[in-house]
């Protein structure tokens, strides 16, 4: 194996590609996942540059979108947004210390936490939606992607998805 200057895993010259068809495109499959991911956090992150937004951070944004109307614990962040715990436990502070989440202890389970969004939070929410309703739009017509092809791509990444989950949970 070889990596690229992005660090990517390439398959090497010395015929992998003949030995398993299938892992240079899995391999290609997982790199473009990555990129994937980061570069929506870098559209995210322009579009708040470009709009005067710089207390909130991609991933804060995406937070507060994926809170939404709800009202939820940390753990149902986690498995709801697939963050790391750490992760959303210092980004939930930082969003409550910024003023842009309420939360407040379940009145039977004193170790539970409830957050939902403030006002403010709710602000950011819809900016992350106009912004997904922008691409929306032109996904499909700048990019070609219909809903027919993006139901498979999504199809192929649950598969995907589920056979990781697998793993972990069987020990495969």
């Amino acid at each position: 194996m070889q990596s690229d200057m992005m660090g990517a895993v390439r398959p090497s010259a010395a015929g992998e590609t003949g030995r398993n068809p299938v892992k240079p495109r899995y391999l290609e499959a997982l790199n473009l996942i990555e990129r994937l991911h980061r570069r929506l956090l870098d559209v995210i992150k322009d579009d708040f540059e470009r709009h005067g937004e710089p207390e909130v951070n991609p991933v804060q944004a995406l937070l507060l979108f994926n809170i939404a109307d709800s009202e939820l614990t940390a753990g149902e962040l986690k498995t709801r947004g697939h963050y790391q715990g750490s992760n959303v436990s210092y980004n939930l502070k930082k969003l409550v210390e910024l003023g842009y989440v309420h939360h407040e202890r379940s009145a039977t389970d004193r170790r539970s936490v409830r957050v939902r969004l403030t006002p403010k939070g709710q602000s950011i929410r819809n900016r992350v939606d106009a912004l997904y309703n922008r691409q929306m739009l032109a996904v499909e017509q700048v990019v070609g992607l219909g809903p027919d092809e993006l139901e498979r791509i999504n199809k192929a990444l649950t598969r995907l998805e589920r056979y990781w989950t697998d793993q972990i949970l069987y020990r495969l």
